[in-house]
């Protein structure tokens, strides 16, 4: 179901509800049953503002949020696979709300034998299937996944009871906990890691290198973790499928991994002990790169060469600290090469340590662009929204599809490697790394500081990244490939049936590429560039980003902060590309052209006979031009009207004239004498989304004018509405959304006079009948 849509009729008292009758459902158009009023409010369809969040869209001098600190020790098992954990957890309740229990995040669970997300993922009937996909079910069927759970002990190590549910597990307190108090949570745990190609959406696991034997482990959602509780919807408990990511709380954390010696790790945070675990060579280069122009290598391509020439029997232990993240995640191999180059952020005149690990084989690629890539993400995202407030910032190769935590994202792809060793990479491929550095880096900003919650609503955090992500592509460089976020690219989806609103529950979405990302992020450059206009989008969204900083805004916060920022009304926007399936499709039906009727008799019987000569003679009336003619053939039948035929222009006519003059002004006088030309546009909304009407205008002399009407034209009427031009000029052709801002979704009714439509008649020759068995038998035996 959809829970925006379930949402909109409940008051929200704290984090319980009680629902009301929607006003939406006392809005009755009984007279004009199809007509719908797309301007109203959506009052009816949000969460009352309250002491937590205000109706201007800001958090509320009661706002809150939950407050979770780790302390964790983890140990990985290269040898099989595995990792082994316990963790001290510090929960505090800032709620008001006294709680009995504590929900944790097993979301590794997902990956167990007979998990709700293996037993629930449909299997399509057919008789055809590829061995790459047998192996993945048997490897699935086969898997011993999932947490398993040592011991959960309190302070003093006292026992807790807990249950576990699907990927969550609940922990009951030994006594309530009230507000402003906090209690202290052990955990024990071990799993055993997924291998990144067996599984879809995977959100993490190891990559095997079949050439030496190595492995890169990308490990996130990789310990227990608690569950978000909030104003809005208490406990966020619900299963964990693969799509709705996670909603956590911000805490600090301190996390030692232990791991093979020859390992090198990336990881959320900072490096606490760097003295313990890096050469001074090293160290040294890392003081180098804080201030160098170009990446510096950290660890060598040579120096991870060497590395992989045998595995270390001993271990070394990293300890990485992290302040208020909502999250942590870690990658650990011998395999990487590890580069890295300070950025200057001269608005809080702090460096941040762009970072980049790989393998050998992500050269000549990784090595050029990834940290670049970083920095230049850094850049224009602060630009938008705020400075960007974390020590570090990394990207990290891996076989995963991009994936993003604190300060750390995994992201392929590689080079191709071809039978003689050398590499090469694709136009595509070059600018899919770019892209997905940028997309996942990008994350940090949402969801991990604006910390929308994604189980929820999905687009909150993928569509404001893509939309981001458009723009940082376009200042990498000009034309790069493809048009992220432009509106033409979203037509095929929007006029689907497929298309589901984008309020729609994350594990129901179909085609949740188009739907959380592409969409949001047209619809925000649709709002930009063509419905507010950048300086007051702009404004806005950063007011957003700057008040949500570290918090946790839900729609209708984003909602209410755009027009509360802005002065603008975008009720109508909202509803129609988030809640509906409608789609843009404008339609210039008919251009009427008028001119002033002077009044003048004599003026007017001309222009009426050249009205008649241009519709030309009817055959009826031009085959009977030489019959005879009765009253020619008897005078004594013509009269007044025979002399006077009906366009005849009479005394009293121009009498008549002359005594309306004398009552006029001079001003009226003038009008009626006006050259100008009268122009009646009629539009209709074929497509059910009401949007700014944008219309080019080529006169006969061969200038052209644009013309721009707010969405606000359709106010009356959403279904026709017509506009006026004045112009002493004649129009020769009128196109409608000729920059095609607005994803209108047919072109061929946006002209006038009307186009032919263009295309290409492919021809083929015909190939001879199917080949019979015997003569495919006699062909195979020669």
């Amino acid at each position: 179901m959809f829970k925006g849509f379930l949402q909109a009729c409940v008051l929200a008292v704290g984090v319980f509800s009680f629902t009301h009758a929607p006003a939406y459902a006392q809005i009755k158009q009984s007279k004009q049953p199809g007509h719908e009023d797309k301007f109203r409010q959506l009052d009816e369809s949000l969460p009352t503002p309250n002491d937590q969040r205000i109706a201007s869209g800001h958090p509320g001098p009661e706002y809150w949020q939950q407050r979770a600190d780790y302390k964790i020790r983890v140990t990985l098992n290269d040898d099989n696979q595995s990792i082994t954990g316990s963790e001290k957890i510090t929960y505090t309740n800032n709620s008001p709300h006294t709680l009995s229990y504590i929900w944790v995040r097993l979301d590794q669970n997902r990956f167990a034998k007979h998990s709700d997300d293996h037993l629930t993922t449909p299997n399509n009937p057919t008789k055809r299937m590829s061995f790459t996909n047998l192996e993945r079910m048997k490897y699935r069927e086969n898997f011993d996944g999932g947490f398993k759970i040592g011991s959960v002990t309190g302070k003093g190590g006292k026992a807790l009871p807990y249950s576990i549910v699907r990927t969550m597990m609940r922990i009951d307190l030994p006594k309530p906990l009230k507000p402003g108090a906090s209690h202290e949570l052990n955990i024990t745990w071990s799993y055993n890691i997924v291998e990144s190609k067996q599984i879809a959406i995977k959100r993490s696991g190891f990559h095997h290198f079949e050439k030496d034997g190595n492995k890169i482990y990308n490990l996130g959602q990789w310990y227990p973790r608690v569950a978000g509780y909030t104003d809005n919807g208490a406990w966020n408990n619900r299963t964990f499928y693969g799509l709705g990511e996670f909603q956590t709380e911000f805490g600090d954390y301190d996390v030692e991994i232990t791991v093979p010696s020859d390992h090198i790790i990336s990881a959320t945070g900072e490096l606490a002990n760097g003295k313990d675990v890096l050469t001074s060579e090293q160290r040294k280069r890392l003081e180098t790169a804080k201030t160098a122009k170009r990446p510096v290598f950290i660890v060598t391509k040579e120096e991870a060469l060497e590395a992989q020439k045998g595995k270390a029997t001993d271990t070394k232990t990293w300890n990485f600290r992290a302040e208020n993240v909502r999250d942590f995640a870690w990658a650990s191999s011998r395999k990487f090469v590890w580069d890295a180059m300070g950025h200057y952020q001269a608005e809080d005149d702090r460096t941040i340590m762009a970072m980049s690990f790989y393998p050998e084989e992500g050269m000549p690629l990784w090595d050029k662009y990834s940290t670049e890539a970083i920095v230049h993400t850094l850049e224009v995202y602060s630009k938008y929204t705020f400075p960007y407030p974390y020590p570090t910032a990394q990207s990290v190769n891996s076989a995963t599809s991009g994936m993003e935590y604190p300060m750390i994202s995994f992201n392929p792809p590689r080079p191709t490697e071809h039978a003689d060793g050398s590499r090469t990479y694709s136009r595509r491929t070059k600018y899919g790394l770019i892209g997905v550095i940028i997309h996942e880096v990008g994350h940090n900003y949402f969801p991990m500081i604006v910390n929308t919650p994604e189980r929820d609503w999905f687009w909150m955090d993928e569509g404001f990244n893509t939309f981001l992500q458009g723009l940082a592509h376009r200042e990498w460089e000009e034309g790069w490939p493809g048009n992220s976020g432009a509106p033409h690219t979203i037509i095929r989806f929007m006029t689907s049936k497929n298309q589901m609103p984008v309020m729609t529950d994350p594990e129901s979405l179909i085609q949740f590429g188009a739907n959380a990302y592409q969409k949001p992020a047209v619809a925000f450059n649709i709002l930009r560039e063509t419905v507010m206009g950048r300086e007051a989008f702009d404004h806005a969204f950063k007011e957003y980003a700057r008040r949500w900083k570290f918090k946790r805004p839900y729609p209708a916060d984003f909602f209410r902060t755009m027009e509360d920022a802005s002065g603008y009304d975008l009720d109508w926007f909202w509803r129609g590309w988030f809640y509906t399936t409608d789609h843009v499709d404008i339609s210039l039906d008919k251009v009427t052209w008028g001119t002033v009727n002077t009044k003048n008799p004599d003026v007017e019987a001309a222009y009426n006979a050249e009205r008649e000569a241009e519709k030309g003679t009817p055959l009826v009336v031009e085959r009977h031009k030489d019959v005879r003619r009765r009253v020619l053939e008897r005078p004594e039948l013509q009269d007044f009207y025979n002399e006077h035929p009906q366009t005849a222009v009479l005394e009293a006519d121009r009498g008549a004239y002359q005594r309306l003059l004398d009552g006029l002004s001079d001003w009226e006088k003038e009008a009626l004498n006006s050259a100008e030309n009268f122009y009646f546009l009629e539009f209709t909304n074929k497509g059910g989304l009401v949007m700014p009407v944008i219309v080019e205008i080529e006169y006969t002399d061969g200038t052209k004018e644009m013309k721009r009407w707010p969405a606000e034209l359709w106010r009356r009427n959403p279904n026709k509405v017509s506009k006026l031009v004045m112009t002493e000029k004649e129009i020769k052709s009128i196109t409608l959304d000729p920059k095609r801002e607005t994803a209108d979704a047919d072109l061929e009714n946006n002209y006038w006079p009307r186009r032919p439509v263009r295309s290409r008649v492919e021809l083929f020759k015909r190939r001879g009948g199917r080949k019979t068995m015997m003569e495919r038998a006699g062909e195979t035996a020669q």
